[in-house]
């Protein structure tokens, strides 16, 4: 007990430091899964396609766990907000290790009419931004917010940093969402290799794969 509450208090006496770190490691193991570092096995096709729903899945859950925490605190049940924005914040996690092993396997490339084609490639822009934009954000807020009282909170930058972690974390979340839609339910996809989904996002070859 006496080692946790020495983790408490340095971190809350070093909110943005930890934030730092925490945020640097997600990074690394995103950027680590993209160029072969982190050590998992490839999936099959099969468990790729089931990764992709169950990311959808756990994306939705998490964008109703964040809207239920906004609407908990406009009431000021500040104890259920903070319930439902851990349990955002564990789906993230969970989100995190699918994504990640998803990764090592094969990549889908959206094949749909042009309008839909370019409006996919910028939606789906803004998400992969915004969710990179969220992380320092977001974690910084649930630093705060497991390190300080309820009384305290309001003190702080909490209120702030989580009104901007909510827009940013929400929006991420809805684009994605609607993407997947897009992709697997909508519209149709092909396998595509890394290179030829970069080259499709920047010279318009999707373009000229779509179906009009």
């Amino acid at each position: 007990m006496a080692i946790a509450d020495r983790v408490r208090d340095r971190t809350r006496a070093n909110p943005r430091v930890v934030t730092a770190v925490v945020t640097v490691v997600g990074y690394a193991l995103v950027l680590g899964s993209f160029g072969g570092l982190v050590p998992l096995p490839e999936p099959s096709d099969a468990t790729v396609l089931l990764l992709g729903d169950l990311i959808a899945v756990v994306n939705t859950l998490a964008l109703a766990a964040i809207l239920a925490g906004v609407w908990f605190v406009r009431r000021g049940e500040i104890r259920k907000h903070r319930a439902a924005m851990l349990t955002a914040f564990g789906l993230i996690m969970v989100f995190l290790v699918l994504y990640i092993w998803k990764q090592t396997g094969f990549t889908k490339g959206f094949v749909g009419p042009t309008l839909v084609t370019y409006a996919y490639w910028a939606m789906l822009a803004v998400h992969v931004l915004l969710s990179i934009l969220a992380v320092p954000v977001v974690v910084h807020a649930v630093v705060l917010g497991l390190t300080h009282s309820i009384a305290e909170l309001p003190e702080t930058v909490h209120p702030r940093v989580g009104r901007i972690a909510v827009v940013a974390w929400s929006v991420s979340l809805a684009l994605g969402i609607l993407t997947y839609l897009l992709l697997n339910h909508v519209y149709a996809w092909e396998r595509v290799s890394e290179a030829a989904l970069l080259l499709a996002g920047t010279t318009g070859l999707a373009d000229r794969r779509s179906r009009r």
